[in-house]
């Protein structure tokens, strides 16, 4: 599909979301991301269950030619990074990275400095149960009279 039309990327989900629709199953995608799960089922073991789901799903992309770049491929990992998260079979978690970012950033001098650490803490916010009474008093300070 020709890069720079106006819908290209929404045109381009839909018919991936299309062509993947039998293999929904253990296949799920992304825009141009598709991942492929298995578990151990009908006398099966998860990986022999994965092979066959990975070639389903190579079989699809080669029938409709879709291509892969085999340097962005993970194959049979326990978790995969995406939109800055890992998914794995225990769930989704943090990236250590973003973590790490969050805890090391600077001490905020000003409202703008504040404004991006708070941006940026706002990632973890769904592995604090309090997140929102935490950072009020942060949020505070970004109003237009705050000192």
């Amino acid at each position: 599909m020709p890069q720079g039309l106006s819908n290209a990327p929404a045109t381009f989900n839909r018919l991936v979301t299309q062509l993947f629709r039998p293999h929904r199953a253990y296949a799920q995608t992304y825009f141009d991301d598709i991942f492929v799960h298995s578990r151990a089922e009908h006398g099966k073991s998860d990986m022999e269950n994965h092979i066959d789901h990975l070639r389903a799903v190579l079989e699809c992309m080669r029938t409709n030619k879709l291509y892969a770049n085999a340097d962005k491929c993970i194959f049979g990992a326990e978790e995969i990074p995406f939109l800055g998260y890992f998914i794995g079979k225990r769930g989704l978690r943090a990236d250590p990275a973003k973590v790490k970012a969050i805890v090391d950033w600077p001490v905020p001098a000003n409202q703008k400095d504040l404004h991006k650490w708070l941006g940026l803490a706002n990632y973890l916010h769904k592995y604090s149960g309090n997140y929102a009474e935490l950072a009020r008093p942060l949020s505070t300070l970004l109003k237009k009279d705050a000192e």
